[in-house]
């Protein structure tokens, strides 16, 4: 497997970073995860400049243009003939003095990787069971905004549902308010409506979100952003999730309650599926 660090188009076992990168110590960085499919990248420009607005927020800078970026990332897939994989970029401000304080003068990180990308069903979605974890997102954080790399309450809300047997965890926030899950948004059915939590009160901006909102719109799907409880989404008709990995994921099973489902989101996952073919 050939990586890209740092402008370079190296071996894996040969791609290595100083122990002293703020990336490893303190999580000082970003990342993005893009289905590659095809051999094109899908929404790469969307996920640059979700990566981009964490660069100047974060005030770390992106070492090469966005444009640059998507060209190292065709070259990758070329060079591992990866036509369909996933590909992750990682940015770390590098290697750095002990401290949080970041000094001037650093040079970033740049990584980038590919990994085989799991199966996709053209005509049906994957289907999770799904438990509520006991962490919490923090309501009014700023950086749910941005994919940091600084993911250990994820980590652990996995680790959770591995434990009682789920595939995914959702997260509440800390107003306890259905946020988001570990590795995904959250959509549901309500009277034949697509809903989904609005951005801000712990949720990510997901990039398959938003196709999942031009979807809805190209479809003449009725679409509701707003705030619920737990035991609200338990009454929806269906509960499906969307990330950039699997594209729609639909949950069969919630806190071990069967979860109903709905022709509507075999819908959504078919145009997903066909968008995902031709851009």
């Amino acid at each position: 497997m050939v990586v890209f660090l740092n402008g370079q188009f190296v071996p894996e076992r040969e791609a290595m970073i100083p122990v002293t990168d703020r990336g490893f110590m303190y999580g000082d960085g970003l990342f993005e995860t893009v289905r590659v499919f095809k051999g094109r990248p899908f929404r790469l420009a969307q996920h640059l400049e979700r990566m981009v607005r964490g660069t100047n927020f974060l005030k770390l800078p992106l070492p090469c243009s966005p444009k640059e970026v998507q060209q190292f990332a065709l070259q990758l897939i070329e060079q591992n003939q990866m036509p369909d994989a996933v590909l992750r970029i990682a940015l770390s401000r590098g290697p750095g003095e002990r401290g949080y304080t970041p000094r001037p003068g650093g040079q970033p990180t740049l990584v980038m990787t590919l990994s085989p990308a799991p199966p996709m069903d053209p005509l049906r979605p994957s289907e999770w069971h799904l438990i509520t974890s006991s962490h919490r997102l923090p309501a009014t954080d700023p950086l749910s905004s941005f994919k940091t790399s600084s993911k250990l309450l994820q980590v652990a809300a996995r680790m959770e549902a591995d434990a009682r047997g789920a595939d995914e965890a959702l997260l509440l926030n800390t107003n306890g308010e259905v946020a988001e899950a570990a590795s995904a948004n959250l959509f549901w059915v309500y009277h034949d409506k697509i809903c989904t939590v609005p951005t801000g009160r712990g949720v990510s901006p997901g990039i398959t979100r938003a196709v999942v909102l031009e979807i809805c719109q190209a479809l003449g799907l009725q679409t509701n952003k707003r705030v619920i409880k737990p035991e609200a989404l338990r009454h929806s008709e269906a509960i499906f999730l969307t990330q950039s990995v699997r594209g729609i994921v639909s949950i069969v099973e919630y806190d071990g309650e069967r979860v109903g489902q709905s022709a509507l989101v075999d819908q959504i996952h078919q145009a997903y599926c066909e968008m995902l073919a031709s851009e």
